[in-house]
Order: C-alpha cells, then sequence, then structure tokens
C-alpha cells in the first residue's frame, strides 16, 4: 500500500473513478491544467482532457447549474467548489433545486452531483477563507454531508460518494490537507456513508467529532488519559447520514458527551449532536452534555489561535463533565 496525504487520496478516487467510468466529468474553477488552487485535480486534465475535465468561469451558481444539468441527463459530475466560503452565491441552487429532484419526482429523477469543496480554518485563511458551514446543508432533506478525517476514508468515501445516485457534499478539511500520511489501499475500496469509525476506545467520555477536529479530540483524550480519565472518540465521517446506533453505543457506555467542532456554536451540528443525546439518553447522562466549539463571531484573522478548539480546551470540558 502507498502512503498517501488525504489530498493525494482524493486525487486517486477521481482518478481511478475517471478510469472506471467515462460518466465522471470533473468541473470548476482552475482544475484544469492548474490542478486546482490545491493540486487535487493535478494530472487529470492532461489524462483525460477538456471534455471532462472542464475549466468553469469563476461563478458558483453556474457551476452547480451546470453541474446540475450534467447530472439530471446521466453524467456523474464532480464540481469543485474553490473554497466553501464562496459557495453561498449557489445555496439556493443546492437547497431548493439539487437536493429535491428525488422528492419532487416521487424517485423518477435523481441528480448524483458531488459538491467537492476545502473547508475550515487553521490555515491563516481569515473569514472569507475558514468557514465551516456544515450545519447549514446538514440541515437540508435530500443532501448527504460527508467530511473525512484522514487519506484512508477520504479515499473510501469519496469512491461510495461517486456510487451514490443522491447529491452529495463532500467537505474536505484543508488544514491537514498534507499534515500527515497514512497507508492508502491502491485498489477500488468503499468506505460506507453513515457509518461512523470509533477511533479510540475509552469508558468515560465520549467525545464526538469530524473533519481536523477529529485530531483535536484524539490529542485530548491522550492528555485525559495522563490524568486517569480514559476518553471514547467518534469521527462521524458523516454528518447526513448520521450514525447514531453508534452513539447510542457510546453514550450508554461512558454517560459523559462531549462534541467537538470548528464553527460557530450556535445552532451549530454540536447543538444537534446534544439534542439528540438529550432525547433518547437522557437517563444515561451522568453530567451535562457539553459543547467545544468556534466562537459565535465572524472567523478571525490575527486571533485565530484562539478561536480553534484546542486539545486543551476540550479537556477542560472533559474534566468539567467528568468532575460533575
Amino acid at each position: 500500500m502507498a502512503e498517501l496525504t488525504i489530498l493525494e487520496a482524493i486525487r486517486e478516487a477521481l482518478d481511478q473513478e475517471m478510469d472506471l467510468n467515462d460518466k465522471v466529468i470533473v468541473l470548476g474553477q482552475d482544475v484544469g491544467p492548474n490542478g486546482g488552487v490545491f493540486r487535487a485535480t493535478q494530472g487529470l486534465y492532461e489524462k483525460y482532457g477538456d471534455e471532462r475535465v472542464i475549466d468553469t468561469p469563476l461563478n458558483e451558481s453556474g457551476i452547480i447549474g451546470f453541474a446540475a444539468g450534467m447530472a439530471l441527463y446521466g453524467l456523474k459530475p464532480v464540481a469543485e467548489i474553490q473554497f466553501i466560503d464562496f459557495i453561498y452565491p449557489a445555496f439556493d441552487q443546492i437547497q431548493s433545486e439539487v437536493a429535491k429532484f428525488r422528492y419532487r419526482t416521487g424517485g423518477a429523477t435523481t441528480c448524483p452531483l458531488i459538491i467537492r469543496s476545502p473547508y475550515g480554518g487553521g490555515v491563516r485563511g481569515a473569514h472569507y477563507h475558514s468557514q465551516s458551514p456544515e450545519a447549514f446543508f446538514a440541515h437540508t432533506p435530500g443532501l448527504k454531508v460527508v467530511i473525512p478525517s484522514n487519506p484512508h476514508d477520504a479515499k473510501g468515501l469519496l469512491i461510495s460518494c461517486l456510487r451514490q445516485e443522491d447529491p452529495i457534499l463532500f467537505m474536505e478539511p484543508k488544514r491537514i490537507y498534507r499534515a500527515f500520511k497514512e497507508e492508502v489501499p491502491e485498489e477500488d475500496y468503499t468506505v460506507p456513508l453513515g457509518q461512523a469509525n470509533v477511533t479510540r476506545d475509552g469508558s468515560d467520555v465520549t467525545l464526538i467529532s469530524y473533519g481536523a477536529m477529529v485530531h483535536v479530540a484524539l490529542d485530548a483524550a491522550e492528555l485525559a488519559s495522563r490524568e486517569g480519565v480514559d476518553c471514547e472518540v467518534i469521527d462521524l465521517r458523516t454528518v447526513n447520514p448520521l450514525d447514531i446506533l453508534t452513539i447510542e453505543e457510546s453514550v450508554k457506555k461512558t454517560g459523559r458527551v462531549i462534541s467537538v467542532t470548528e464553527s460557530p456554536r450556535q445552532a451549530g451540528f454540536g447543538a444537534e449532536l446534544s439534542a439528540l443525546v438529550a432525547e433518547r439518553w437522557i437517563e444515561y447522562m451522568e453530567g451535562p452534555i457539553l459543547r467545544v466549539a468556534g466562537y459565535d463571531t465572524p472567523y478571525p484573522f490575527i486571533l485565530e489561535k484562539y478561536y480553534l478548539p484546542t486539545p486543551e480546551r476540550t479537556l477542560d470540558a472533559i474534566k468539567r463533565v467528568y468532575n460533575y
């Protein structure tokens, strides 16, 4: 097996599926000869040509509109939005149209569109290149939202997405695009959507996260272990569909739950997780359901290191709930 970064794993998934299925089309700003702003599509233009790797104008609503039309007519488009912070001009297309085709046609028509986009902070990108808007899209029925945290899952999840018949937002944590490598099978494989991964077993506190924040949760769990607290860490992988059974098993075991997300705290996805736990398993709780998250401000530039959740902030929450 080769050792790949998340970015390399994404590129390999696209390459393998484009080779396997000539209906897979890649489109977006600078995805062609330039290979994308992060080089996620590097080499694909030279291999597959300008009819399958299409540079588009700088027009997000147009990119999604083009891709939706392709999907409705039998192609498998992968549209890249260069930074997810600029996806909002296409929000109406995604929320009102793309996500609703299966429902509005009674299942007769699907729109198998994949939207890839880097998200999140930690790269000194300020407020126009650091947002984490997963809660907006998880609130959209008919749209699946996938967020990998490591190279193995990035490849397997993206291949799974490319074999779905529903629209999917594939959010890529750019903070860890090249942060580390791990072994990734060279052959074709998939990671099922809606199946979380318990990345660390524990008995005292459950930490629930996804994307780059999984690594913050794991680091916090290591710090807690030095103080005698055994944390379990769940990587959701997908926030819609959500693996409720894995969460349930962990919650019933530990009786203490903390979500770790980098989006603003108010109405973020951590709030959904808190409500889920409270509604279903409140009788198992040994303490309050806590959220470690970004702050309710626009994403800062100078103060970025104070805005993002850290292992230390997460450890404070672990101590609070454990000692409640």
